[in-house]
């Protein structure tokens, strides 16, 4: 079995990358004793589940149209409406629970 040069590309590229990402997340394992982080970069570190369920929940939230900006959805107002539950009960089931109820039935108002 021959390859072609476009296929020795690809193995190669796939190879680097999985090397690249290996070495980057095994580092702090292997040498994260031995090589402190600084303080500023430790501090900022805590911001990062926050950023991340902000990337993951705002573009469902608030999907965009190509030619008029984000448009609005239903669970949008379910999301509002799981905030709210939480600030006040505090409680993960209820908070679940009250956004579920909404969506739904703002779904079954519009038809």
């Amino acid at each position: 079995m021959t390859l072609w040069p476009s296929e020795i590309y690809v193995y190669s590229a796939i190879l680097l990358l999985t090397l690249c990402s290996v070495l980057t997340r095994a580092g702090f394992m292997l040498f994260g004793d031995y090589i402190p982080l600084p303080d500023g970069v430790r501090r900022a570190l805590r911001y990062a589940p926050a950023a991340a369920l902000t990337a993951i929940l705002v573009p469902d939230l608030l999907p965009w149209k190509a030619d008029t900006g984000p448009a609005f959805d239903y669970r949008l107002v379910a999301a509002m409406v799981g905030i709210i539950v939480f600030l006040r009960s505090r409680s993960a089931v209820l908070v679940i629970v009250a956004g579920m109820i909404t969506l739904w039935g703002l779904r079954w108002l519009a038809g």
